[in-house]
């Protein structure tokens, strides 16, 4: 699924009846890159890259093809059983579908320099730049992986049969509200991270600060298709989960091994494997939802 954007282009259904799209901003090596300092020019908005998702087909303006989408999306889609049609739309066909006249008057200012100035915090060198970046990443991806819904702490003493057991009955509901709240928080942490370092590629030349400017307009702009479309994600993995369940309850219908000796009554495998798709699936929107901080990060290392 990603990007994440409202479209009208349709793709054939997978078995599933779940349908993936994806839609990326990029420039044309498949990158997402930033303008530098040679590329000061209107044409730079190409450059400028952004994903959107949401149930339906895949739409990807570079015209890649279904095996080149995004690790996030092709992780997706087999979760979700679904394909990965080719895209239909060209870059201009499917922003003229989310910006409004308000959102080109904005972004015309500033590719022409018409625009308010952008905001310049203190200059910083490009490796504290990465390090920052680099710093959080890795608290994200730290969070997601000890969170303790989704690696939760196993009960083994006799009096936590009750806990351990609860487990076997769990419904989506509680997996619902933690993806939620870890796609917030990736939000609000990466869009803190990307304000701060278009202010310090503002402080190191005209150019780099209209790039900043751009990449403001585009994250107002877009960031409310791109918050709606990864808000389905909750949504492909709800189905996931009651296939699982589901393939399990079957299983457990067949003759097997006994049962666990009393005292120790382990989570069921399909609940174990489930938790680590979602964890897996986090851990591939944060790199989807870090790529324009690497946009912005490449304009550092070409100034």
């Amino acid at each position: 699924m990603q990007g994440t954007s409202r479209g009208g282009a349709s793709g054939r259904p997978g078995t599933s009846g779940t349908r993936v799209t994806v839609v990326t901003v990029m420039g044309g090596d498949g990158g997402l890159h930033g303008c530098g300092p040679k590329e000061r020019r209107p044409g730079c908005l190409g450059r400028v890259n952004s994903r959107f998702l949401r149930s339906g087909s895949m739409v990807d303006t570079s015209r890649r093809t279904a095996s080149g989408a995004p690790a996030f999306v092709r992780l997706l889609a087999r979760l979700a059983d679904a394909p990965l049609p080719p895209a239909r739309q060209t870059l201009a066909d499917r922003l003229s579908l989310w910006l409004g006249w308000t959102d080109a008057i904005a972004l015309s200012a500033v590719l022409s320099g018409s625009a308010k100035a952008m905001p310049a915090n203190e200059p910083v060198s490009g490796d504290a730049a990465q390090d920052a970046c680099a710093r959080t990443r890795a608290e994200l991806a730290d969070s997601i992986a000890h969170d303790r819904v989704l690696n939760p702490i196993r009960p083994t003493a006799r009096r936590d049969i009750a806990l351990a057991g609860a487990e076997h009955e769990a419904d989506f509901a509680r997996y619902r509200l933690r993806y939620l709240a870890k796609q917030q928080h990736m939000e609000t942490t990466i869009s803190m991270l990307r304000g701060r370092l278009r202010g310090h590629l503002a402080a190191r030349s005209a150019g780099l600060a209209q790039l900043a400017a751009v990449d403001a307009v585009m994250e107002r702009v877009l960031g409310a298709q791109e918050r709606a479309l990864l808000g389905t994600v909750p949504a492909l993995l709800e189905k996931h989960f009651q296939r699982m369940r589901g393939a399990a309850a079957g299983a457990a219908r067949e003759p097997g091994p006994e049962a666990a000796p009393a005292g120790r009554l382990p989570a069921p495998v399909w609940l174990d494997a489930f938790r680590k798709d979602v964890q897996g699936v986090l851990l591939a929107e944060l790199d989807f939802r870090l790529q324009p901080v690497e946009g912005l990060m490449a304009a550092f290392r070409a100034s």
